[in-house]
């Protein structure tokens, strides 16, 4: 299952999001609790971001062609700003049904203990699948994928906020906790969705390549320009799986184009040993062009 790409993490979320629906939405109706129907509401959003994950994946599987000559890597950070702003519509609902039902408390009387298991069953399955989209989208880079990962797993920490909430209701017999908890939930679904959001419009914005990443390219320019004078211009991004490379490099002006040509070819190779989908610029130069700083060849 670790190898499972992210097309298939994406169905497979689909399938895992609409047995966890019907686990919660059975645990709301057997108790009517409005703590549970929120944790319900959040799921049908699971559902969604789901499905917007599956096809976003897709069109960013889709090779370069004349409208998108950088390829479709992208459609990712749509679906996970889509996902987002679902999440912070699914939070102000949760607080509608809240306040509504501080207005007319029931009883505790009228709880199935068994919905309380039942939703405790559906916070173990999110949990396993939360931990598996975390660790196989981070590897895969893929917005989508890490996102309804991140997403999951504020649904497993709402759902556990949410038993043991409904756990003490029916030990003290205050009532008045279920919609609390609804709206605590609420609250914290929504910092989840600013969070998505505010992630993925970044990723939008053609943010810089994480500071590892970008480190651990210096260290392989350093070791594979040999030949070259300098490197230097560093620019890189991410998009989605995709990283983008582009720099400056130097060489003596009697150099001819071959044997400049060779040393480009041997970066790059350099590089996408390292990172499997980058795309690589390189500029050559001249040694008038030579900067007061940047990466010297080992």
């Amino acid at each position: 299952m670790r190898q499972w790409n992210a097309e298939q993490l994406a169905l497979g979320s689909i399938l895992v999001a609409l047995l966890v629906l019907a686990l919660k939405v059975t645990a709301w109706w057997m108790t009517g609790s409005v703590a549970l129907l929120s944790d319900a509401l959040e799921t049908l959003v699971n559902v969604t971001g789901a499905l917007l994950a599956w096809v976003a994946v897709h069109i960013a599987k889709r090779p370069p062609d004349t409208g998108h000559p950088f390829g479709h890597y992208k459609a990712e950070y749509f679906s996970a700003v889509a996902e987002g702003i679902m999440i912070i519509i699914a939070a102000l609902l949760i607080v509608q049904q809240s306040v509504q039902a501080l207005a007319s408390l029931g009883s505790t009387e009228d709880w199935d203990r068994l919905g309380l298991v039942i939703n405790a069953l559906a916070m173990c399955l999110n949990l396993f699948w939360a931990r598996l989209l975390i660790s196989r989208g981070s590897a895969l880079n893929s917005p989508a994928i890490a996102a309804s990962g991140r997403h999951l797993m504020s649904d497993v920490w709402t759902s556990a906020g949410v038993l043991i909430g409904l756990g003490l209701a029916l030990f003290t017999g205050w009532v008045i906790l279920d919609p609390i908890i609804a709206f605590l939930v609420a609250v914290h679904i929504l910092r989840e969705g600013f969070e998505v959001v505010i992630s993925s419009v970044n990723g939008l914005m053609d943010s810089a390549a994480p500071e590892e990443e970008r480190i651990r390219i210096e260290e392989i320019l350093h070791q594979s320009a040999h030949g070259a004078l300098q490197l230097h211009g560093l620019k890189t991004r991410r998009a989605g799986p995709a990283l983008f490379v582009e720099f400056h490099m130097v060489v003596a002006s009697q150099m001819t184009v071959q044997a400049s040509h060779g040393i480009c070819d041997r970066i790059e190779e350099a590089i996408r040993a390292e990172f499997d989908a980058a795309q690589v610029i390189i500029h050559v130069e001249p040694e008038s062009k030579m900067e007061a700083s940047g990466i010297a060849p080992d």
